[in-house]
């Protein structure tokens, strides 16, 4: 394991106060923060060797390249891409990835009739691209609910992918319940000759993933949930699949040959990656890796398991909390959705706000998942590897102070004591 402290004081915000209070920062499954290290990366670029890459021949432009090329590199090594780095495109986040793949597979491939497979757990990401590529098509929507735990019912998954399911696109990890065996999902997939999708947003930032392992075709997540800058996302694909796709963009870079009547396209990954790119934070998201694997992913995710159980037992013991989700650490990742009692989430988040603690409150990007759950919205505290026990006291003491805040009785229960 690493020293918390220690870390901590890689991440300059860290040390802000908040309405006078020292920041307690629970947000991490909207956005990380950013250690100094990929800070550095980015200021290094523009002050260093900023310049347009690939088809410069000056001394900038081959260093810029050379950085850039360098990042996508290590995102190949990081999610151990058997193809190496010609399987990583750059994208602006996963939402893009999955748009992606949601066009330039499903409108080349998809016919009236065929079955995309998702789930009632998905982010808007993973549902509203199918949605928008099913009406165009004539394809059918197939859902996966959630047994009473939260998790994915395998038993309605092996039902739902038939001979006329094509996609098969399943959440890794939910941003506000567990785990999901997309493994098996991609085997049940494969045997029906579909394609695995898997949004990794969740997941690639918060323990080891092996695309090998997961027997995906697709794979898509952000730099900004893995401590690295936002603006800049990946998309993982099976080469053969990706060359058989047509481009999603089309423009500068992302050309072999150009007349006025037709085009050929580049070598993957740049057929995909049309215009300037996004250099200076495709280089930072190559910092960022740098420095997850310094701490090393194994140890990011008995950190964070440890701190969700932490959290769930410590909240599970205030009466009026209700926890979301499979309460086993082993099937979450660092992300504890809640309500406590008849308080509405974001008067919740208001109130801790003034302690200096961020959480997140609402649909979290998942309107159907909600009414699933029968509530409005949730609150949500999530951890990654800055965290400590002592700030998840400081979320429970604050949690009991909002209970009396808003119970008139128990206010004067607590003046009077």
């Amino acid at each position: 394991m690493f020293d918390v402290d220690t870390l901590r004081k890689d991440f300059p915000i860290l040390s802000r106060q908040v309405h006078g209070q020292p920041l307690v920062y629970l947000d991490n499954a909207a956005t990380t923060q950013k250690p100094r290290q990929v800070i550095d990366s980015l200021v290094h670029y523009y002050e260093n060797y900023n310049a347009n890459i690939h088809r410069g021949l000056h001394k900038l432009a081959e260093e810029a390249t050379e950085a850039y090329e360098g990042s996508r590199a290590k995102v190949a090594r990081f999610i151990k891409s058997p193809e190496g780095a010609r399987s990583v495109i750059f994208t602006r986040n996963c939402t893009e990835s999955l748009n992606l793949v949601a066009n330039a597979w499903g409108r080349k491939f998809l016919n009236a009739g065929d079955e995309i497979v998702l789930s009632v757990l998905e982010h808007h990401s993973n549902l509203v691209p199918w949605q928008l590529i099913a009406k165009e098509k004539g394809a059918v929507l197939k859902f996966v609910d959630i047994d009473g735990e939260g998790r994915l019912r395998v038993d309605q998954l092996e039902q739902l992918i038939g001979p006329r399911t094509k996609i098969v696109s399943l959440v890794h990890a939910s941003n506000v319940l567990g785990i999901n065996p997309v493994r098996y999902a991609a085997e049940l997939a494969h045997r029906q000759g579909a394609i695995m999708v898997v949004d990794g947003a969740q997941s690639v930032p918060n323990m080891p993933v092996d695309v090998g392992d997961l027997g995906c075709d697709f794979l898509a997540f952000s730099g900004h949930k893995m401590a690295g800058p936002t603006g800049i996302g990946v998309l993982w694909g099976k080469p053969d699949i990706l060359e058989a796709m047509d481009p999603f963009l089309g423009g500068g870079e992302m050309i072999s040959r150009v007349l006025l009547e037709e085009s050929t396209w580049n070598e993957l990954p740049w057929k995909y990656e049309a215009g300037t790119p996004n250099i200076a934070d495709g280089i930072a998201l190559g910092a960022a890796v740098d420095y997850l694997e310094g701490i090393g992913m194994e140890n990011v995710r008995a950190h964070e398991k440890s701190l969700a159980a932490y959290a769930i037992d410590r909240m599970s013991a205030l009466p009026e909390v209700t926890i979301y989700g499979p309460k086993d650490p082993e099937e979450r990742v660092g992300v504890v959705a809640f309500n406590y009692g008849d308080i509405h989430p974001h008067d919740l988040s208001q109130v801790l706000d003034q302690r200096g603690i961020a959480i997140r409150a609402g649909h979290h990007c998942a309107q159907p998942l909600m009414r699933r759950l029968d509530c409005v919205a949730t609150a949500r505290a999530s951890f990654y590897v800055y965290n400590t026990f002592a700030e998840i006291d400081k979320l429970v003491e604050a949690l009991e102070g909002a209970g009396r805040f808003f119970d008139p009785d128990a206010a004067a229960a607590a003046r009077m004591s």
